[in-house]
């Protein structure tokens, strides 16, 4: 069951730079797919948000182990896709998550620290 996931946000398609973005989409969510099927990832979601004014147009949660995330993150095909997305979109980022188990190791860890203030 997953308990990490990698949270990739991106902005805008830079003008000019469509069709290689929507290349390069499909791409990374091909690959997706082949880690997912192939037991690298449990699974990924993508979202596209409205337009609301703010720097962040879309993102894709990427879920599975802790492990498995580190996996991804050192994975030279994914690093491509990462840093072609960057020449294609406005402000990607990328950020670790918690999720599921791995929320209450945090919680955990939290509520130790805050007892620790008292």
């Amino acid at each position: 069951m997953a308990d990490a996931g990698l949270f990739i946000g991106w902005g805008q398609v830079v003008r000019g730079r469509e069709g290689p973005a929507v290349d390069g989409f499909n791409d990374t969510v091909e690959y997706l797919g082949q880690r997912q099927g192939g037991g690298g990832i449990e699974s990924f979601e993508i979202c596209f948000l409205d337009p609301h004014g703010g720097d962040l147009d879309g993102f894709m949660l990427i879920r599975g182990t802790t492990e498995q995330m580190d996996a991804i993150r050192s994975d030279e095909e994914f690093q491509r896709l990462m840093t072609r997305a960057s020449l294609h979109v406005d402000n990607l980022g990328m950020i670790g998550a918690s999720l599921g188990e791995g929320i209450a190791r945090q919680m955990a860890i939290f509520q130790e620290e805050t007892g620790a203030l008292v």
